[in-house]
């Protein structure tokens, strides 16, 4: 146990650029604080004391702002930084190495008793401030969970998730490159407007050419009949109106 400890202290003095003593992280490191009293409720829900247990979880929570259900199972090393509003669920599994900062959830997507609700994280994962990491699938090792990302689905191992829904870094940024060399093929131009915008405006550039044809036809039927210049259609394009007085 006390080696486990020990390996607690280092891991946070190696990661934390704002650590300076061991002392500190004795007295003022709240994450340090929860995975001490994980152990013993922990320990407690493997006895079978499930109150007992769920009481610690529940002064541990009141002491720290994290909130580690007894149930949960946490690697070694694992660096919970700063850590407020952390909720780790009941059968969530958090590897060696891992990394959580504040604000994150691991929860679950369903309420069914004794399956697998929460994910397991895989060793050497990050969690950004915020992130929510729900349901009973997994996080590949070294994969990267951004700040505020909502994550549904398994993440490959090595991944960086952003977003909401949680994506692979790049991964629309490189849709997007493809819609763009798509309608690049057939004549668009990528510009200030997107595609649909565009099509609507050509049609709508279409639909005033005709309406200004139109408008001459009946122009020139009104002539042919001998019909007062007053009455017939005004010709609203300039462009037309051009092209009539030259005909003319």
């Amino acid at each position: 146990m006390f080696e486990r400890v020990r390996e607690d202290i280092q891991i946070i003095r190696e990661r934390d650029p704002a650590c300076h003593s061991t002392l500190e992280v004795l007295l003022a490191y709240p994450g340090f604080h929860a995975v001490q009293f994980w152990r013993l409720s922990h320990w407690c829900w493997i006895q079978g004391w499930y109150t007992f247990a769920r009481w610690v979880s529940h002064v541990a929570r009141f002491l720290t702002g994290i909130e580690i259900h007894p149930g949960a199972k946490i690697g070694r090393r694992v660096f919970i930084d700063h850590g407020m509003g952390t909720v780790i669920g009941e059968t969530a599994e958090v590897g060696d190495d891992c990394t959580i900062y504040q604000g994150v959830t691991l929860g679950g997507t369903s309420l069914g008793r004794g399956e697998k609700r929460h994910p397991t994280l895989e060793p050497g994962v990050i969690v950004g401030a915020g992130a929510k990491v729900l349901g009973g699938w997994t996080v590949g090792r070294n994969a990267r969970i951004g700040s505020n990302a909502v994550c549904l689905k398994p993440i490959a191992a090595n991944a960086t998730i952003v977003g909401v829904p949680g994506h692979v870094a790049g991964e629309k940024k490189a849709a997007k490159q493809a819609d763009h060399e798509h309608f690049s093929a057939y004549g668009v131009v990528e510009g200030a407007e997107d595609p649909v915008t565009r099509a609507f405006n050509q049609v709508r550039k279409e639909l005033d050419v005709q309406r200004n044809t139109i408008n001459r036809l009946e122009r020139e039927i009104a002539k042919l009949k001998g019909l007062d210049e007053a009455d017939a259609p005004a010709i609203e394009d300039p462009a037309e109106r051009s092209f009539l007085d030259s005909a003319l």
